[in-house]
Order: C-alpha cells, then sequence, then structure tokens
C-alpha cells in the first residue's frame, strides 16, 4: 500500500539556523504519530512546516503517493488538512458559526452546512452550545469548538498542537477519550504535539522524538518506550519516577504498520 505521507530530507529554518531536520518518514492512513522534546528542539517549527502553514527550508513531502510544492502548494491541498492549536481560536460570534465557517468558505450548502455543524457539535458534547457566544466558553468548551471546526472539514489529516496543554486533567482526560473515539471512526493520520506523555500514550501509536533539532527515536510506542535513547530516557525521567509502578508501555496499539 502506497505511503499516505512521506517527508524526506525535510529541513526547517528560522532566518539563517537550522531548526529541525527529519530525514525521513512515511506515514500510512489512520497512524496516529505522537510527536514530544524538550521546549526549543523544534516541535512546533517542525508542525507548521508539515502542515504547510510555514515552508519549510527544503526538502520533499509526498502526499497520496503525488510530490508536493512545498513552497506553493495547490490551496486543494491545504483544504484536505485541518489544524487545532493550544490557545483556543474564537472568531466573533456563535460556537454554530465558528464551526460553521470552514464549510462557507467551501461554499457547502446551508442545509448541508446545518447537518454537518450540528453532527461535529454532538459528537463532542456541546450542541447545546450552538448558539452561545464563542467568547463565553470555557477552556474546555473551547477546545471541543475547536475540533468540531476541524472535523467538520473531515480532514484527511489532522495536526494538533498541545491542544490539552490549557485543561485541567479531569477535563482533558474526558476530552482524550472522546477523541480518541472520532479518530477511530474517522481513520484521520494525525500529528499530536504534547509534552505529557499521558497524551501521547492515550492517542499516539507511533512516537517521534526530537533532541537539538534532530530525530532520536522514531517508531511505534511500545518499540520505542522499550527501548529509548539516552535522550529519551532522561525526558522520560519525571513519568518513570511518579509512575514507578505502573508500565509506561500502552496494553495494545491496534496499528501495525512500518513508520
Amino acid at each position: 500500500m502506497t505511503n499516505w505521507m512521506e517527508f524526506h530530507h525535510f529541513t526547517c529554518k528560522k532566518s539563517v539556523t537550522t531548526i529541525v531536520t527529519l530525514d525521513h518518514l512515511s506515514i500510512s492512513k489512520g497512524q496516529i504519530i505522537g510527536i514530544m522534546g524538550e521546549n526549543g528542539t523544534g516541535k512546533s517549527t517542525l508542525l507548521k512546516a508539515m502542515s504547510l502553514l510555514e515552508p519549510p527550508a527544503a526538502g520533499t513531502m509526498i502526499y497520496k503517493g503525488k510530490s508536493i510544492n512545498i513552497t506553493t502548494p495547490p490551496l486543494s491541498i491545504r483544504r484536505e488538512w485541518a489544524c487545532v492549536f493550544q490557545h483556543s481560536y474564537r472568531f466573533v460570534g456563535t460556537v454554530f458559526e465558528n464551526v460553521e465557517i470552514g464549510l462557507k468558505i467551501r461554499k457547502v450548502r446551508k442545509k448541508d452546512r446545518y447537518k454537518r455543524v450540528m453532527m461535529w457539535l454532538d459528537k463532542f458534547k456541546i450542541p447545546h452550545l450552538a448558539n452561545v457566544q464563542a467568547h463565553k466558553l470555557s477552556g474546555g468548551e473551547a477546545q471541543r469548538m475547536n475540533l468540531a471546526r476541524a472535523f467538520v472539514l473531515e480532514p484527511s489529516v489532522l495536526f494538533l498542537d498541545e491542544p490539552f496543554s490549557a485543561l485541567d486533567f479531569p477535563i482533558k482526560m474526558v476530552l482524550l477519550e472522546e477523541l480518541q473515539q472520532v479518530l477511530t471512526e474517522t481513520c484521520t493520520t494525525t500529528f499530536l504535539i504534547s509534552h505529557d506523555l499521558t497524551d501521547i500514550e492515550f492517542l499516539a501509536s507511533h512516537l517521534l522524538y526530537l533532541y537539538n533539532g534532530k530525530v532520536t527515536d522514531k517508531g511505534r510506542i511500545h518499540d520505542v518506550l522499550l527501548s529509548p535513547s539516552p535522550q529519551l530516557k532522561s525526558f522520560l525521567h519525571p513519568w518513570h519516577k511518579a509512575r514507578s509502578s505502573q508500565s509506561l508501555i500502552p496494553s495494545s496499539q491496534s496499528l501495525s504498520s512500518e513508520f
């Protein structure tokens, strides 16, 4: 089967300084890639380049078997992807209008827009907030809205940059469960940046660890956590210490594709 996405010699720079380099990465449809690393190691820079929000300095991206122009990517490709960030982006208007906006830009019929928006508000447990002004939402409600706004577009690839970091633990765990179910149902290929191993363990099938702009660990999360690099082992030490009586390795992983 053709890889869903591939990255070759993918380099991100700021000014003339190389921030992060990704020599090779192949992704199959439906894989969920957790990206971890110390602060300042280039995680968000890499994600922005992968999602083509910012142009990478060099490299090749292949999507669904076709090479993509990374300097001027086609709008049709970018419209197949969606992003959710740490800070909630709320447009002026109601929750319904916030979730609907991407469909209006794509000129989806009003009747179809209503059905799709309400379906995703329901999936993320906020249909009762449809007519509430977005600026009145709590942090957890706002991230539910943001996820609904992403999924209503039916993206083939989803990019998540620390989407749970501002949420209280109980709220985060409930949202993680709901998101896990949605990702399973939709088979959406996902890249997830998080500083919290809990998020990665809960959602990811594979793990990418960055250290000083380089990939030191890459593979199925089960395998990576069994035999981490010294850099990853040091990074994970707080979790080892806090959960010394528990296994860091997820009990099962359903995806078996190569990474």
